[in-house]
């Protein structure tokens, strides 16, 4: 296979970021991964654990005239979020990613890159591979489910993980040094599919959203783009509330950390009703093109009469529970931080909906810095199901990261960077989840950051790496591991 990326410097650290990217990883499909690690430690001579978790930890020596440093724990997530549109022909569970350049990035084709977080163990190995780099003890920390729920993390055996200097890698805005971030939760609402014999004096439509730009539901959440799904209960709402309409299935979004960018929903409407639902439906894609020109001005709604009729749908009392239930779960930003200018501090991204046979399904990814907000939206999202005849189960609960006011390794990080480049780091707070927070329970007196290269739209077909932040950003880490003292 071409090696797109042997070309590009640092060469070690895009070397092992493709091979990366030929093995298939995503999230609870990770097994080869983390043997391509073990046999990496194994090739190297190195010391490493990886547990039932398929969580992975390789240790490196000090090198000399370091013996006497702290160790440090670089630390990133092998698995990946896997999305792609919907006519594209790629299996995540075996096809490899096809790379790219254009211009200063590196892109997938038609499919999420992997840089989040893949370019975190391609620079832990690089370290790991070298003899050239000075650095303290090493301990590179890889972990699984990571954009699932932080599973890996919490399955981690905190006697696995010996130092207590944590550096993360798994942020996406060079010269920013994450220092806080939210906690969040997966909540899974399923409401009852109670089916009936299909009129057959009704039509079938079926009805698309595409065009969405979607997202990270932590890192863009503050962005107002369009979520695919709740976008289709406005539509169902707004043929419901004068049509007596029938839900076949109602499908999108495949991630819950992830904005969703497509839907698709089949009604039964009465042949009556024909020309009032294609109106309709004319109308309310004007309504959404005017209301996301900015944030969306690709977005369209689109239908077709199918013309092979289902065998049953929804009964009417079924059909209105999902449809009320997708109208008025509350998503977005819910609420701002009132100590850090504009950071979000709590939110909900409803970002699955699937159709089963016994149930319709509702994956929410719920995030808040404040623990105690975080079970309030967990709350009225329990309620509302309620209301609707429906259930919730809340899984991957994670804590959030507290901002350490006396933070060593936050000291270093900043006179490094001002000593290389002439201005101060950005030292922000984060919306999004990152595993510091699990770890700082864990571990007794962790010193933790985050900090990465330049990613764009990640979670997203359109996930894109800029080449020259990856160098910068390398050549810094390796700075900061000379200056622990």
């Amino acid at each position: 296979m071409a090696e797109i990326l042997k070309d590009l410097q640092p060469v070690e650290v895009f070397k092992y970021f493709e091979k990366l990217s030929q093995i298939p990883r995503g999230s609870g499909n990770e097994k080869e991964v983390s043997d391509y690690l073990v046999s990496f430690a194994k090739e190297h001579h190195l010391e490493y654990v990886q547990d039932s978790a398929l969580n992975v930890v390789i240790r490196k020596k000090a090198t000399p005239g370091f013996e006497n440093s702290p160790s440090v724990v670089l630390q990133g997530h092998m698995d990946m979020v896997c999305e792609k549109n919907k006519d594209v022909d790629h299996d995540f569970t075996k096809d490899p990613l096809k790379l790219r350049i254009i211009d200063d990035m590196i892109y997938a084709t038609d499919t999420t890159l992997g840089a989040d977080n893949g370019i975190a163990v391609a620079m832990g190995l690089a370290i790991l591979a070298s003899n050239q780099y000075q650095h303290p003890a090493i301990e590179l920390l890889v972990t699984t489910a990571e954009e699932t729920g932080m599973d890996g993390a919490m399955a981690l055996d905190p006697e696995d993980v010996k130092g207590r200097i944590l550096i993360n890698i798994d942020s996406e805005e060079e010269g920013t040094l994450l220092v806080s971030c939210a906690g969040g939760l997966t909540a899974r609402t399923k409401i009852p599919a109670v089916w009936e014999d299909l009129d057959e004096n009704r039509i079938p439509y079926m009805i698309k959203i595409r065009g969405l730009r979607g997202g990270h539901s932590g890192m863009e959440i503050d962005k107002e783009r369009g979520n695919s799904n709740k976008l289709m209960g406005r539509i169902l709402m707004s043929i419901l509330s004068e049509i007596d309409l029938r839900l076949i299935s109602i499908d999108g979004g495949s991630k819950n950390n992830a904005i969703p960018r497509e839907a698709d929903a089949i009604i039964l409407v009465k042949a009556d009703d024909k020309t009032l639902v294609e109106k309709k439906l004319l109308e309310i894609e004007k309504i959404f093109k005017t209301e996301m020109r900015v944030s969306d001005p690709d977005v369209r709604v689109e239908f077709e009469i199918l013309t092979n009729s289902p065998t049953k749908m929804l009964s009417k009392t079924s059909t209105n529970n999902v449809i009320n239930y997708l109208y008025l779960l509350i998503n977005g930003v819910t609420s701002m931080s009132m100590e850090i200018k504009g950071l979000v501090e709590s939110s909900l991204n409803l970002g699955v909906v699937t159709t089963n046979e016994d149930s319709i399904v509702f994956i929410s990814s719920i995030r808040s810095s404040v623990k105690s907000l975080k079970n309030e939206l967990t709350n009225r999202l329990i309620v509302t199901a309620k209301l609707n005849g429906g259930s919730v189960v809340t899984e991957s609960d994670y804590p959030e990261w507290s901002y350490n006011p006396d933070s060593k390794i936050r000291t270093i990080f900043e006179e490094v960077y001002e000593k290389m480049y002439k201005t101060k780091p950005h030292i922000a707070a984060i919306h999004a989840g990152l595993e510091c927070g699990l770890f700082a329970e864990k571990f007794e007196q962790l010193d933790a950051i985050s900090f990465g290269p330049n990613l764009y739209d990640v979670h997203t077909p359109n996930e894109h790496m800029s080449i020259s932040s990856v160098q910068r950003v390398w050549e810094y880490l390796l700075e900061v591991l000379k200056n622990i003292k």
